[in-house]
Order: C-alpha cells, then structure tokens, then sequence
C-alpha cells in the first residue's frame, strides 16, 4: 500500500484506532448494540493480521477504557494481549461508563492526550496511525500531526451518507442533529479525508459512491482492500457432521426442521431490512413450503427493556409472524454465542439453505464472506458491496431490498435449483479462500 521505512531494529510500529463500542479479543459482542456492528471484529483482526507479518513488530490497537457494571470488567483492563505483538490498549478519556458514540465527542481531546502520553511511554515511533470511523478519525488527525507519521482513515460508515438518506425516510435536519451529532461526524470525517496519507475502502462502491460526497476526498488517496475472515473458523460442513448445539434452540421454533434453511444474520436495526424479508416469505405459499427461515437479530433479553430502534425492529417482526401466521416456520433465537455464528452458516450449507442479506445499503458485508467460506450460497442487497462479493466469488445474486415479491421468487429458486446451488455453493468457498483472507489483506495493506 505505502512504503515505510523500519522504525525500530525489529520492525514496523502500528497503531489502530478504535475509540467507542466494546472491543476484547474474545467472545465479541457483535450485535448488542448498533456501536457493536462489524467494525470491532474487523480492527481485532486486522491487528492480529498485521502483527503476523514479518516485517512488523508491534501492534497497538487504542479503545477506550469502560468501567462500568453494565458491561464486562474485561473492558476496564488498561491492556489485552492479542498475541503475536499486538495488544488492545484502553484509554480513559471522559466518564468512565458505557457511552454511545455520539456522546464522545467532548472527551475525544481527552483520548489525544492519553494516547499521545502511552505511545511517548513506550519510547518507540509509530510508523503510521490507522483511524476507524469519525471519532478515531478526529483522535487520529491530531496524533499524526504531533508525532509527524502518517495517517491512514477507514470511514466504515459517513456521516454524509446517513444524513442523506435520513432526510429521504422524513426525518428532520434537527432531528438528525441532536440524535447523531451529525454535523460533528461530518467534520471529523472532512478533517480525517484532508489529513490522511491513504484512505483504505472496502469496495470500489464505497469510494465512489460515498467517499465521493466529501469535499476533501482525493482520488489518489483512495486504496480498495476487503477486509479478511478467519478462515479457521468459516469453513465448510464436514461430511455427516453432528447437529451443534444452536440447532437444538432453532428447532424449538421449527415445526418440520429438516428443511433448507433462509438465514439471516444483522443487528435490530432498521436498515438491516429483516421486515420485508418476512414480507417476502410471508407472502409466497411455496417459499414457505420449500424452506424454513432463521432471523438471527442479535441478543436480547427483554424486548421492552432495549432502545427504541432495536425495540421497534423486533416488536415489528413479531406483529408480521403473527399477521402471516408463520409459527412453526420461523426461528428467532434470544440469544446466541460468536461460535454459533459459523455453526449456523455451516448447518445452512448442511440444509441445502441460503444466507441473506436484504440490508437498505451494505457498505460491505461481512457476514456473506463468513458464510461463503462455510458453503451457503448467497442472496445480498444490490447497494453496496456485495456487488463486489458476487462478482469476485460468483457464488449468488443481487437483489432489490425493497421488492418482496421478487425476494421471494430468488430465494425460491436458489433453493430448487440444485445445479445452481452446488455451482454457487462450490465457488463461495473457492472464491473467499483466494480473495478474503487477513493475509491477503494484510499483504496488500504493507
């Protein structure tokens, strides 16, 4: 990607930036929150990748500290070892609890300091700092700038972008305002485009049709590397392998369970589309007849007790498998672990199933590589990434996010189609093996 003189005799020095959500090197708790998406597996990773590369030789990855009752006291640990030189280390910066996002802006200076005084501590030179989002974004300006090294940004999702199509669902500009901060995200990020040496992309779709909004967008700064999958963990089902143990909790739901199974695998969140994928499924007769469908909306306890957004996508979900009287057909877990996660891709491709994702807009789609790697054939969201996805692997199609009818008729026919199925099925696992590993990004990001 660039190149780097050594700064230190054993090698290069990185450090990442992740300031908000909860970030451990084990058991993350993807989908508790909307802070708690993609972005904390994918800088966890991208730190073990890098320090497994010869020419590096330590990795920090910089979150905040969080002591709070509310989550585990594994956050509260100034450091974690990931192993091979690279390490989590947790800044405090502003209260001590659990904050969203968007209340961190106050205490982002405060975060400066902290980092800039650990990395003085450890006597060595970064030879870069790569920023994750708006608000490491805003830390990681700052920090390039005092230590003369180089800046790298990921964005993972704009600011710009969301208040766009915010105003398009009929939401206020002073709505928008005072519930994300909006305006805040959007300098931060304007701020991190000017400052940055390279801007690493997901797919040719985010630069283009995201970056590109952003007045301090450059072109020749802009580098695409898909993010990798462990693929110690996602691959495919050994032959006559024995039901895991998450299939005991979906066949509680599930009146004939040795159908092919529809999964679908996001966050409660609006965006994530689940309502319409009901929609699709509730409305044709012999998709219901083929296959059974497993929404798996991140954890929950009581859906009265979580936040309005989450609320309202699972209380919605509900009300639509009541009203298409769908009870013995689909399966929506309470909770489940992150090694149920490559156990359910696995027992889709078992099922002869399909892994979906009808999200609004997917900047990339992480999930449809992990079940890639596993053998489930795909069906994504036409915006976004996974028009990169399909074209690279050819193991699926796109679909409209907001056509039901014609959700429905794909997902039929994937599953019918058994030529079709081992076709696709075959070069998802080929296709991730050469494309999507952190080695290969890893590779190319050095």
């Amino acid at each position: 990607m660039m190149t780097m003189g050594s700064k230190s005799e054993r090698g290069l020095y990185l450090v990442l930036i992740s300031v908000h959500g909860l970030i451990r090197g084990h058991d993350l708790e993807l989908g508790r929150d909307s802070d708690t998406g993609g972005q904390t597996l994918y800088v966890v990773e991208l730190a073990r990748a890098l320090a497994k590369m010869p020419e590096v030789a330590r990795v920090d990855l910089m979150t905040r500290r969080i002591i709070d009752p509310a989550v585990s006291p594994d956050y509260a640990e100034p450091e974690e070892d990931l192993g091979h030189g690279a390490r989590i280390v947790r800044i405090e910066a502003g209260p001590r609890e659990y904050l969203r996002k968007e209340m961190l802006w106050d205490h982002l200076n405060c975060f400066v300091d902290g980092a800039l005084n650990y990395i003085h501590q450890t006597g060595l030179s970064p030879a870069l700092i790569h920023s994750h989002y708006a608000d490491a974004g805003y830390v990681g300006a700052r920090l390039a700038h005092n230590l003369g090294v180089p800046l790298i940004f990921t964005g993972h999702s704009l600011g710009r972008v969301k208040r766009r199509r915010l105003l398009a669902k009929g939401e206020t500009a002073q709505n928008i305002e005072k519930t994300y901060a909006i305006s805040r995200r959007i300098m931060a990020e304007e701020e991190a485009l000017a400052s940055a040496a390279r801007v690493i992309a997901s797919t040719r779709h985010e630069v283009e049709e995201q970056y590109g909004l952003y007045d301090f967008s450059r072109e020749e700064k802009m580098v695409v590397i898909p993010p990798g999958i462990d693929l110690s963990r996602f691959y495919p089902p050994k032959p006559d392998a024995a039901p895991p143990p998450i299939v005991k909790e979906l066949n509680r739901f599930l009146r004939e369970p040795d159908k092919p199974i529809i999964l679908a695998l996001s966050r409660p969140d609006e965006r994530k589309n689940i309502a319409t994928l009901v929609k699709a499924y509730g409305e044709n007769a012999d998709l219901r007849e083929a296959a059974n469908l497993v929404i798996v909306a991140g954890n929950r306890d009581d859906i009265r007790n979580m936040e309005a957004g989450p609320r309202k996508v699972l209380t919605d979900l509900l009300l639509l498998i009541d009203a298409y009287d769908l009870y013995g057909k689909v399966a929506y877990p309470r909770k489940h672990r992150p090694d149920d996660v490559p156990d359910l891709y696995r027992w889709v491709t078992q099922s002869h199933g399909v892994f979906i994702n009808p999200a609004l807009t997917e900047p990339f789609g992480l999930t449809l590589i992990e079940a890639a790697a596993c053998g489930a054939p795909i069906l994504a969201t036409e915006d976004g990434g996974p028009r990169d996805i399909i074209a690279t692997c050819n193991n699926g199609e796109l679909i409209d996010p907001l056509d039901a009818a014609a959700m429905g008729d794909r997902l039929l026919d994937a599953i019918r189609n058994r030529e079709k199925w081992q076709t696709w099925s075959r070069n998802g696992i080929e296709g991730v093996r050469k494309h999507y590993s952190w080695e290969t990004h890893a590779r190319r990001y050095l």
